[in-house]
């Protein structure tokens, strides 16, 4: 059995990779990159190595000869990445892959704001009708891409967020690379969708908490519209695509869209997820010292 993983350079892809072999043979694991030569170390280790644009099909029908379970990492391009997925997909099938492993977003459906929903739910369609196996691993917002604002709220008393009420299930990057290297060693897992998530939901209140508990005070949970979420993310000096990105994660997260708990994580590695205050208290440790 022959296993792939695209954007093995990236912080997911590579973390996959390090966890696939640890079980599987190298010689029938092949990474791939825009830029292979990051990946050398690898290769020194038997891993096959190759080149893989997802803007550039012609290299796709290469990248996955002989490959029989793929893991297609999603791109960074949010808006601009659907061709490119759609045709790895295409690729993926003409060399006679036998299940793509995909990683997803949690409830994409039209109702759900976030502005990453509309590009996978289209891959999740592509790959509904490539006559492939599938699974789709919807990953929860990354636990230590929360660090930064926790800490700034820590140092300022205050955590201003357009979330409401709702919840997040906050997961590490860790367990994420942990599930998808679980499923694609794995046996089963076809045709099916798991929310990958941490072990809990939390809200603006616990957020404030943890802020509280790094920063020795009290934390203010300052509740603002979008309009105004967008407004304060640029002038603290954001790119507005990014502001907006990150605006339209909360819109998600008071609409409910980002509060189930799944067992998927423990279910698929044997271990439990990682708690937002763990990821929380070890970035604040390394801080201090």
């Amino acid at each position: 059995m022959t296993i792939a993983i695209t954007g093995a350079s990236g912080g997911l892809g590579r973390r996959t990779a390090e966890l696939v072999l640890r079980t599987a043979d190298p010689r029938e694991v092949v990474l791939t990159s825009r830029n292979p030569a990051a990946l050398s170390d690898l290769a020194d280790r038997g891993v096959a190595v190759r080149k893989a644009d997802f803007a550039d099909p012609g290299s796709l029908a290469t990248a996955f000869t002989g490959v029989e379970r793929l893991l297609i990492v999603s791109t960074d391009a949010i808006g601009a990445r659907l061709d490119g997925h759609r045709a790895a997909i295409a690729a993926a099938s003409d060399a006679g892959v036998a299940r793509v492993v995909y990683t997803s977003v949690p409830e994409p459906v039209p109702a759900n704001p976030a502005l990453v929903v509309a590009d996978h739910a289209a891959t999740e369609q592509a790959l509904r009708e490539s006559g492939m196996a599938w699974t789709s691993l919807r990953n929860n917002l990354y636990a230590h891409m929360q660090v930064p604002a926790l800490s700034q709220a820590a140092a300022t008393g205050l955590l201003i967020t357009n979330t409401g009420a709702g919840a997040t299930a906050y997961v590490t990057r860790e367990d994420c690379a942990a599930t998808a290297a679980a499923a694609l060693v794995q046996d089963g897992h076809e045709n099916v969708a798991y929310d990958v998530t941490g072990p809990e939901a939390l809200t603006a209140e616990h957020l404030a908490a943890l802020a509280a508990g790094i920063g020795g005070r009290d934390v203010e949970v300052v509740h603002v519209d979008d309009a105004a979420s967008v407004q304060g993310l640029t002038a603290a000096g954001l790119p507005a695509e990014v502001a907006q990105l990150i605006t339209s994660f909360g819109a998600a997260t008071r609409g409910g869209f980002l509060s189930t708990v799944s067992s998927a994580v423990a279910d698929l590695t044997s271990a439990p997820p990682t708690p937002l205050a763990d990821v929380v208290r070890a970035a604040h440790a390394t801080a201090s010292h």
